[in-house]
């Protein structure tokens, strides 16, 4: 069956045409085919759909090379360029790091076995939560991502008794139910269409029709290429086309949910209606939606940056860590760092400042290909405490020393460019500066996504139960300690999602979860540590004394690895095929960086 394309054109971005009753024929004749398979994917075998994920896993690997190269095409990036990296990382790695992780859940249970026993184990945190290690497992994993580990956090009622009991939902149901849910896709990231989809038909047992985003519907071929086996069985299908189309799909009777990766504006939209009758209808919590939304709305992401013995080469570092969470894929990330949180009174404030306008400056020029990039940077340079770094006109935009106690945009409204901000608040004793910045990040930024966090392992030791306090405060889906959120993104054994407790009127930044591939049914936040020093830096004493022990060079998703492109295409066909005789290569790459 072909795919619906109408209001669009591949290949070129944003472009959008009228579409009518030809077109909406067509999609109905699709959903309607859906419908009458829902309830067959609902009660297949799961053995079965572990056949489907191998299938997917091959069709993905014939073509990852033409997935990143058409996404570069796209974005008007060289293919020489180091910066491919995010394209091979963000796109086929990704995709292909789920649907294995998904794949070994779903044969632990087909064989009558506990999730649970897949994981690296359970404490309980200072809360009282259930925190489960999720990352790493296998050898590869200490191999290849050294010295980063996550956990995932469960609500606070779920104990050690009741947590199996709290897993894999769906598959405990004794006649599931099918329903067809239309997944919305995101523009930026193009792993995060499939990962969505991937969710929905593993987590929840959904068939689902892909509407693909105009900004990078190049990338939706090539996903039918990947999914063909199951849009050959009617489990899923792919249209295509602008907001018209969209509007009238989530309007469908034959849609019976939808899940959307976007803005908080679109969300209110589908959810309200649009315009000064939607901004009514929505202050009486008024719903023209009567089918269940989930959602991933993006953040105002927060990275607190925790006074401590920072030498000159953790201040440089650590510059370029923080400008690859604000300038990674060109600032378009619902989780790229926008506002600095910095301690007023530490001494090394001014001077990590000096490096991340260095490092920013010294940073190749990118295409802006997002639509209204370039007007959401010119609005942010207008502030009269921004910086243009670089000569010319598009460089990113830096605002320092911005009021902690005004009604700054930044605070509030989500940039989506190359523009990052810098408050300070006062004290340079760390455990009172992180109980200041998770109050600052928890009531007074927009979003409850992901949260960054930069602390020194010396500092970590001394002050462990005041981190261990901020984690358990920061009300943030992914909180991420020494490591971009990205990881958390990637990583997919993690839960990815607003934290729990929005409604639909207070959408903030979204309802639900995605990833999560171990299925926890309860899950609260998960948490991604990373070391401060990359090796071999690592191996200096004052670094070694603390339980900095891994081989992790530069990471390959920082934007000043100049091997970038080459890790992460070795990395990628090293988790496809394990094979051994991959690893001097990529340890050759990686260690250059």
């Amino acid at each position: 069956m072909e795919a619906i394309r109408m209001g669009t054109q591949n290949g070129v971005i944003g472009t959008t045409a009228a579409w009518g009753r030809v077109e909406a024929a067509t999609i109905g004749l699709a959903i309607r085919r859906l419908q009458e398979r829902k309830h067959d994917w609902a009660l297949l075998p799961i053995s079965e759909k572990v056949h489907h994920l191998d299938q997917l896993r091959q069709n993905l690997i014939r073509v990852a090379e033409r997935w990143v190269k058409s996404s570069a095409e796209a974005i008007h990036m060289p293919l020489n360029s180091p910066w491919v990296n995010e394209l091979w990382m963000g796109g086929p790695w990704a995709l292909l790091w789920g649907i294995d992780r998904y794949r070994e859940t779903l044969a632990a249970l087909a064989q009558g076995k506990d999730p649970l026993s897949l994981t690296a184990g359970i404490r309980t945190t200072s809360s009282g939560q259930q925190a489960v290690s999720v990352f790493p497992l296998h050898p590869a994993d200490h191999l290849l991502i050294s010295g980063v580990r996550a956990e995932v956090w469960m609500q606070p009622e779920v104990n050690r008794q009741t947590l199996s009991d709290t897993m894999a939902g769906f598959y405990r149901q004794a006649q599931p139910t099918g329903k067809v849910t239309l997944v919305l896709a995101a523009g930026n990231i193009s792993s995060i269409a499939p990962m969505d989809m991937l969710h929905k038909l593993l987590a929840e047992g959904s068939v689902c029709l892909m509407k693909m985003n105009p900004v990078n519907d190049y990338v939706g071929p090539i996903l039918e290429e990947i999914f063909a086996p199951l849009r050959a069985y009617g489990f899923v299908d792919f249209v295509y086309g602008g907001p018209d189309v969209g509007a009238y799909l989530v309007q469908h009777p034959g849609v019976d949910a939808i899940h959307m990766t976007g803005s908080i504006h679109t969300h209110d939209a589908i959810v309200f209606g649009s315009g000064p009758e939607g901004a009514a209808r929505k202050s009486r919590n008024e719903l023209i939606l009567d089918k269940p939304i989930s959602s991933e709305l993006g953040n105002v992401t927060p990275t607190i940056v925790v006074p401590g013995p920072w030498t000159e080469d953790d201040l440089r570092f650590q510059a370029e860590h923080i400008a690859t969470q604000k300038l990674h894929n060109g600032g378009f990330n619902c989780v790229g760092s926008q506002i600095l949180l910095t301690p007023a009174q530490w001494a090394l404030t001014d001077r990590l400042l000096y490096y991340l306008r260095t490092v920013m400056r010294e940073l190749p020029e990118r295409h802006p290909y997002y639509p209204g990039a370039e007007e959401r940077l010119e609005r942010a340079a207008s502030h009269p405490q921004a910086e243009r770094l670089g000569d010319r006109p598009g460089g990113p935009v830096l605002i320092t020393n911005l009021d902690a106690q005004s009604d700054a945009a930044a605070f509030r409204d989500e940039s989506f460019c190359a523009a990052l901000a810098e408050t300070r608040l006062p004290g340079d004793d760390p455990a009172a500066f992180l109980r200041r910045a998770v109050i600052f990040c928890n009531e007074r930024l927009w979003g409850t996504l992901a949260a960054n966090i930069l602390i020194h392992p010396a500092t970590l030791h001394r002050h462990r139960s005041a981190f261990e306090q901020a984690l358990a405060d920061l009300r943030y889906g992914s909180i991420n300690a020494n490591i971009w959120a990205g990881a958390g993104f990637l990583l997919s054994q993690t839960s990815w999602g607003g934290c729990p407790g929005h409604t639909l009127e207070n959408a903030g930044s979204g309802i639900g979860q995605v990833h999560n591939t171990f299925l926890f049914d309860r899950a609260q936040k998960s948490v991604v540590y990373g070391d401060f020093a990359p090796f071999p830096h690592n191996l200096r004493p004052r670094y070694l004394l603390h339980g900095e022990r891994h081989i992790l060079p530069k990471p390959p998703w920082f934007v000043t690895n100049r091997t970038a492109a080459a890790t992460a295409r070795d990395l990628f066909y090293f988790t496809a095929d394990q094979k051994a005789w991959r690893l001097p290569g990529l340890f050759w790459h990686a260690l250059r960086g």
